[in-house]
């Protein structure tokens, strides 16, 4: 999903949470501004419901929760609160529950579109590497069957795959790139 810019005045947490409550669109927070979401591609629709579909089985195993692009992640980076809607979002942590965000995540998926491509790969990236809590960062091109994985047990060292499978530690399984990309023409 790629963002526009949507407020020039800067809001409190609190009115932007109640704000997205009753928001028709998403809006991702940065310390204090707003940026509205434009919405995806075909697919990029396929990819992500391939990833539900696929994972589900392992998430209800393991006790956890898997949302799909609509769950905030909050994170506190340098004093500044970042609320982001990432396209997949895993929690294993029990006490990772709030309402309306989590805070905990063990794996995050971006499917990247040219619109996307370099906040993704650079500014969450980053961002997302202070989470104590993740193990895996995957992001997935739409236009080519090709994964680009970062992993913590690997010091966040790049994996590019585009055959065999994605590991996903924290559900103790591989995820065949195979089934990610089973509806989409590449």
């Amino acid at each position: 999903m790629s963002a526009l810019h949507h407020s020039k005045h800067s809001i409190s947490v609190e009115e932007y949470l109640a704000g997205e409550q009753h928001s028709e669109l998403r809006h991702e927070y940065i310390d204090g501004q707003v940026y509205a979401m434009t919405g995806a591609s075909r697919p990029h629709g396929l990819i992500a419901s391939a990833l539900v579909f696929a994972l589900t089985p392992s998430v209800r195993r393991k006790g956890c929760q898997l949302f799909m692009a609509d769950m905030k992640l909050r994170l506190e980076i340098g004093g500044k609160t970042v609320f982001y809607y990432p396209d997949l979002l895993l929690t294993c942590d029990p006490q990772d529950r709030e309402l309306y965000f989590c805070s905990a995540p063990c794996l995050i998926v971006e499917i990247l579109s040219e619109s996307t491509a370099r906040v993704d790969l650079r500014e969450k990236l980053l961002a997302y590497q202070t989470l104590p809590s993740l193990q895996t960062y995957v992001l997935l091109e739409q236009d080519s069957m090709r994964a680009e994985v970062y992993q913590r047990a690997a010091n966040w060292q790049v994996e590019y795959v585009e055959q065999g499978a994605i590991r996903i530690d924290c559900l103790d399984m591989d995820l065949p790139l195979a089934d990610v990309y089973a509806d989409v023409q590449v």
